[in-house]
């Protein structure tokens, strides 16, 4: 029996708390539909040059979140406008001084650029603290507790050395960033714990790598075949036909816009697949398994035709888009809780959460990383 074959046919809000069976599994459930939030958001963002957007942010989140069920009870988001603004000013106002130094001041412009990769994995450390820690569920926050050198390892060493390896490391990285946040995310008092196998991530990254070599390989053959025919006209005839000389840029763009989205296919598999491996090698407070059951070409399937879709309605549809996908994400994503739930929940709810709502109003920014 597959782990989808497994999964409960009822929505998670149907069950009761009681003692749960061996293997059993509470699956979660999106309640949106995308209508409720969407058109003020674009109107107020496009009125306010953007500057509404850091609210829109907060507003879409409360909506997904609390849209995201779990035994019955969605999850929820309690960041403000001001720390999504201020967390982007922060990170703009970087941005402008280090382009500014780089042109007048070359060497303070590379010492900067040099810094951002230090302060780069703090901002996501801070960042993923930030985000953990304005959302709860059933009263009590989530945690982060990871530091910038785990951060640096993750999401700096770690896509370096993928990309030298042309991908043959990807899933090394990706073990290192799964476990930087799994390993050190906190519900209440309670941690989680990932490590998954890098077999089996191996394993998973074989199709994936298949489709971008397959992909690479006819796509470089047309941009191969546009060069040589512009070649040919360049050096041969005196006065190449219009229509050879189009042809000529249709194969090169053909073979391009194909190698682009051919690597986009292969990372949307990839995704899929180390989410699968990744999650349900997650445990919360030792005993309580995450699973993920995603299918990596219905998961892709919907990505693209959700892209599609936003493209031809110039951005109208992206809401019921991201509404679609995050359905889709919720109904193969479980937990499988040991013993008593409503016991364990009751626990977690009297034991409390160490994160006070003060580091909310000091220090409690999100910096978009």
């Amino acid at each position: 029996m597959t782990m989808a074959e497994s999964l409960p046919a009822q929505n998670a809000g149907e069950r009761s708390f009681g003692r749960a069976a061996e293997g059993d599994i509470q699956r979660l459930s999106f309640t949106g539909s995308g209508r409720e939030y969407w058109i003020v958001n674009i109107l107020l963002s496009i009125i306010t040059l953007g500057i509404y957007s850091a609210w829109a942010k907060v507003r879409r989140n409360r909506y997904f979140y609390g849209n995201t069920i779990l035994l019955g009870r969605g999850f929820e988001y309690h960041a403000s406008g001001e720390q999504i603004l201020i967390g982007r000013l922060i990170v703009f106002a970087y941005l402008v001084l280090y382009n500014i130094m780089l042109t007048f001041v070359p060497l303070v412009g590379i010492g900067l650029g040099v810094l951002m990769l230090f302060f780069v994995p703090w901002l996501v450390a801070r960042g993923l603290r930030f985000s953990a820690r304005v959302t709860s569920y059933r009263n009590v926050r989530f945690d982060f507790v990871g530091g910038a050198g785990g951060a640096f390892l993750a999401f700096i060493i770690g896509p370096v050395l993928a990309a030298l390896t042309l991908g043959i490391l990807a899933p090394l990285a990706s073990r290192w960033s799964y476990r930087y946040v799994g390993n050190n995310l906190r519900y209440g008092q309670k941690p989680f714990s990932t490590d998954p196998p890098l077999g089996r991530l191996y394993r998973t990254w074989v199709a994936p790598a298949a489709v971008l070599v397959l992909g690479m390989l006819i796509g470089g053959f047309f941009v191969f075949l546009g060069v040589e025919l512009v070649g040919a006209l360049e050096e041969g005839a005196e006065a190449p036909t219009v229509g050879l000389e189009a042809l000529a840029t249709l194969l090169t763009v053909l073979g391009s816009v194909l190698v682009l989205s051919i690597f986009g296919l292969a990372a949307l598999i990839y995704r899929a697949g180390m989410r699968n491996v990744a999650w349900s090698a997650t445990s919360f407070d030792g005993r309580h398994r995450l699973l993920s059951d995603l299918s990596r070409l219905r998961y892709t399937w919907i990505a693209v035709s959700n892209l599609i879709v936003t493209l031809v309605t110039l951005g109208l549809m992206r809401p019921w888009a991201a509404v679609r996908m995050a359905r889709y994400v919720n109904e193969h994503t479980g937990v499988r809780f040991e013993g008593d739930v409503g016991e364990l929940l009751s626990q977690i709810a009297q034991e409390g959460s160490a994160v006070g709502a003060e580091f909310m109003d000091i220090e409690g920014f999100d910096f978009g990383f």
